[in-house]
């Protein structure tokens, strides 16, 4: 998890800082928090960067509807199936692994909600009980107390109007909020003396300069994302000290006394420790007299050599370089965002197809995905990393889809329609002999398909699309090899595109390429003989259908 290598980093910087002041550990602290908070949003703009330990092996995808299939790469059909599509068959082995994945991930995502809840709920609950403490308190707004707070908001360079409300509680002494700061005050706060009432506001009005409070809400809210990780929990107890231990610097530098200021401390968490059972620990507000760590912060008080440089303009900018610098490659390494990669398949009737065939390939990392449609024609691609792929849709008796695809949104819906494959018939007419007979048809020659002599088609009951009832021929003429160019010796090979019509009957056959530059009289014995071709109509789901052709005549003289 980036954000735990982020406070990690932190936690460790500021151990290794102990010389340097507390203003500056919490600074590297706070800055380590707000950018780990901030990684999620870094990923989408950071480049991304990886280490490559050798190539990637091939990574199978498991069909959505059956078993595990290897990627395969499919030419062409020479010739149609008559094959109706069913539903693969579901792997059980494979069903079980991801209903059992499935539970188990839906347990987890369900414990961490209820935790974000809880912790968000307590947050929540501490604010409201903040509020309602203020609003049961008196607002100060002269005496003693106004007059000091605003001499030390003078000298800490404070603009904002700090609030000061005196409560009923006997111990009770927070300071919380932003725009509109707030000290909540004990019961017996009017009757302290003057020492200690600087003392407490130096303190407080401390912690509202530096900015304390929101830095503490942010740990709070990102602890109650990440409650699950004990580093959060260290760094957001660490954080609550260094600002402790900044704001206690801030109060000697005013010039207070080291053993002053530890005695009136001591006092105000006797006190706190008194009232315990009225007080609670979990206020999301600074408290100068907390019970816990009290000892080190009264070590620190009394020791002279204690470094308490407050934090200057240009340490708060290097100490942000630094943390920003350890970020950004953090937030960058490994970054992949997944897509989920769904759609249907349908034949040009417009019916689903189940079983196709879809290879989703990753040439750079030498790694291939593959589906195959379900009952519902529908497939999907689950935690596919955002990238450029090639696509290929094949299933038999059609022509195969091939197209490149950009996934980059978390979820690309697209459909696709297959097309029906192409026939192909190879022909060798052989010349340089006797002059040959007139053409005659192989089978029924000249033979017109008349639909009422259609036998049953099973294609034509199928629910689902797909199902091809290939032609099968019924006129066959060989093409004439012309005897002027038979007795010259001259072949060649002619290429030949044409549909069968729905009728069975061939119609636009003409040179596959009409730049080629073969012998024109080889080309019309060649277009004369496959014009007469009769097939039984090729029909898709029943309904009679055209389909491409190729033919290859290959005129040869016989050696």
């Amino acid at each position: 998890m980036k954000a735990s290598v982020i406070v990690l980093v932190a936690l460790a910087a500021t151990t290794l800082m102990r010389r340097r002041s507390a203003a500056v550990r919490h600074w590297v602290l706070s800055a380590a928090i707000v950018c780990a908070a901030a990684t999620p949003l870094l990923e989408l703009v950071v480049p991304s960067w990886h280490i490559a330990f050798g190539s990637a092996p091939p990574v199978h995808e498991r069909d959505v509807a059956g078993p595990r299939a290897a990627a395969s790469q499919r030419a062409a059909p020479t010739s149609l199936a008559a094959v109706q599509p069913e539903p693969p068959r579901p792997h059980r082995d494979a069903l079980s692994d991801a209903i059992a994945t499935a539970r188990l991930t839906n347990l987890l995502t369900a414990t961490w909600i209820a935790g974000i809840s809880i912790s968000i709920g307590l947050l929540v609950v501490g604010l409201g009980r903040l509020a309602w403490l203020a609003s049961r308190s008196r607002r100060l707004v002269t005496g003693q107390w106004i007059e000091m707070a605003e001499e030390i908001s003078r000298r800490y360079g404070i603009a904002r109007a700090v609030r000061l409300l005196q409560s009923d509680h006997p111990s009770l002494l927070v300071t919380w909020g932003l725009l509109r700061p707030r000290i909540i005050l004990p019961r017996a706060a009017c009757d302290w003396p003057a020492d200690r009432i600087r003392i407490v506001l130096s303190h407080e009005l401390a912690h509202i300069e530096r900015g304390d409070w929101l830095v503490q809400m942010m740990a709070e809210l990102l602890r109650s994302v990440y409650w699950f990780n004990p580093l959060l929990w260290i760094a957001g107890t660490r954080l609550r000290q260094e600002s402790e231990h900044a704001c206690d610097d801030a109060v000697l530098n005013l010039g207070v006394d080291g053993s002053e200021y530890a005695g009136h401390l001591l006092d105000l968490a006797r006190s706190a420790i008194r009232h315990r059972a009225r007080w609670s620990p979990d206020l999301p507000a600074a408290a100068i007299a907390r019970p816990s760590r009290l000892e080190r912060r009264v070590i620190a008080m009394l020791n002279a050599r204690l470094n308490r440089t407050p934090l200057s303009r240009s340490a708060r900018f290097m100490a942000l370089i630094a943390v920003l610098a350890v970020t950004i490659p953090i937030a960058g390494f490994g970054q992949t965002s997944f897509v989920t990669f769904s759609g249907s398949v349908v034949d040009p009737n417009g019916r689903i197809v189940p079983g196709v065939t879809l290879v989703l390939s990753d040439m750079p990392r030498d790694a291939k995905r593959e589906v195959r449609t379900d009952s519902g024609g529908r497939f999907e691609f689950v935690g596919v990393p955002a990238g450029d792929y090639a696509l290929e849709v094949s299933f038999a008796g059609f022509m195969p889809v091939r197209e490149n695809v950009a996934l980059a949104a978390p979820r690309v819906q697209r459909d696709y329609s297959l097309e029906v494959g192409t026939l192909q018939e190879t022909l060798t007419i052989v010349g340089g002999g006797d002059p040959p007979s007139s053409s005659r048809p192989t089978t029924r020659a000249n033979t017109r398909y008349q639909p009422a002599q259609a036998e049953y088609d099973p294609c034509s009951a199928s629910l689902v699309g797909g199902c091809i009832r290939p032609p099968t021929k019924i006129a066959d003429f060989k093409p004439e090899y012309p005897q002027h160019l038979s007795d010259a010796k001259v072949g060649g090979v002619v290429l030949l595109i044409g549909r069968i019509g729905a009728d069975g009957s061939m119609i636009r056959v003409q040179l596959a390429d009409p730049a080629d530059p073969i012998n024109p009289a080889l080309a019309q014995a060649a277009i004369a003989a496959v014009n007469q071709w009769q097939f039984t109509p090729t029909q898709l789901g029943g309904v009679p259908i055209e389909v491409d052709m190729k033919v290859t005549v290959n005129f040869v003289i016989r050696q």
